[in-house]
């Protein structure tokens, strides 16, 4: 049996796992990316993490095969070429922390990993052609074609969240581009339309929104977080309508905090993705849900490992 280290870095925490190749967590954690709990350096927060893990697959005689590593970054030919919620993520620094354990290490963007993860393990298991995309603080997604994840030539393409589906006047993106996927369909955006709409209604604005807030509020029929999930909704299915367009998928799969609100979430950009998408590209594909959660990046990077 193969066992890998594996982790989901992301701005805020780290989430680790140890996994085998059947896809069994047989150990799960978290820490904090970097806080003032825990102001020492990411590389170190790492190879403290590693080490934990190596030290624990080791006292039960499981030989590691490797260690896969998932960030939000551009990732070419295993460099991170820039993580904007992450500046401090260093290669050099990252190979001197990794190198004493004398493992093959594998890095990936996480939105790519989260989607690997999804057709190993989860809703697209034993599919070839997928598009899946990850609905959070902006939109992520991974494409896989025949089988294989595409990232285009050295990986550096498949930006799913930065497919165009508004023209110059739409909302100014963080990629430096307007009418992003983005910058129209995430939960940042949800949340900055619908201040907007509380602010124009003058309504009193809560001091904390978020996107499980708006859900609460939609159900309970709101108006302003009914037009802002409505705005939600049709902006999330023209990417999907668009991104069925270009590669006639098996699948579209779904994921992201604010995707497990209920059946409603996915019953509404179904019944709007199909009233835009041509009939002939989207006849053999559905829209589903992920399965995998929050575990999906780590899974995604324990199978990075086992696939090379």
């Amino acid at each position: 049996m193969k066992y890998a280290i594996a982790l989901d870095i992301g701005g805020t925490s780290i989430k680790y796992t140890l996994v085998n190749q059947n896809g069994d967590i047989l150990y799960e954690s978290s820490e904090t990316t970097q806080s003032k709990e825990n102001p020492r350096p990411l590389s170190d927060t790492i190879k403290s993490i590693v080490r934990k893990m190596t030290d624990y697959a080791r006292s039960r005689d499981w030989g590691i095969y490797g260690i896969g590593i998932g960030v939000p970054s551009v990732v070419d030919k295993g460099v991170v070429l820039f993580a904007n919620n992450l500046p401090e993520l260093d290669n050099q620094q990252l190979d001197l922390a990794l190198a004493e354990f004398n493992l093959p290490v594998f890095i990936d963007n996480d939105a790519n990993l989260m989607g690997l993860g999804e057709v190993i393990y989860g809703a697209a298991k034993g599919l070839s052609d997928i598009v899946f995309l990850t609905v959070g603080t902006g939109i992520g997604g991974a494409l896989f074609l025949n089988g294989r994840l595409y990232g285009g030539y050295r990986n550096r393409g498949t930006e799913l969240g930065h497919l165009i589906i508004h023209g110059l006047n739409g909302n100014q993106c963080t990629c430096g581009a307007s009418g992003c996927l983005e910058a129209h369909a995430s939960v940042s955006a949800l949340i900055a339309l619908y201040r907007q709409l509380l602010e124009k209604n003058g309504r009193e604005i809560p001091s904390r929104i978020d996107g499980k807030y708006i859900v609460e509020r939609y159900k309970a029929q709101e108006k302003e977080a009914v037009l802002a999930m409505e705005d939600h909704f049709r902006n999330l299915s023209l990417g999907v309508a668009s991104l069925i367009n270009i590669f006639a998928p098996q699948k579209v799969i779904i994921g992201g905090g604010i995707s497990e609100s209920g059946d409603f979430y996915i019953n509404n950009i179904r019944e709007q993705v199909w009233k835009f998408v041509m009939k002939e590209t989207s006849y053999f594909t559905t829209i589903e849900l992920a399965r995998l959660g929050n575990k999906a990046g780590c899974l995604g990077a324990a199978a990075l490992v086992f696939n090379h």
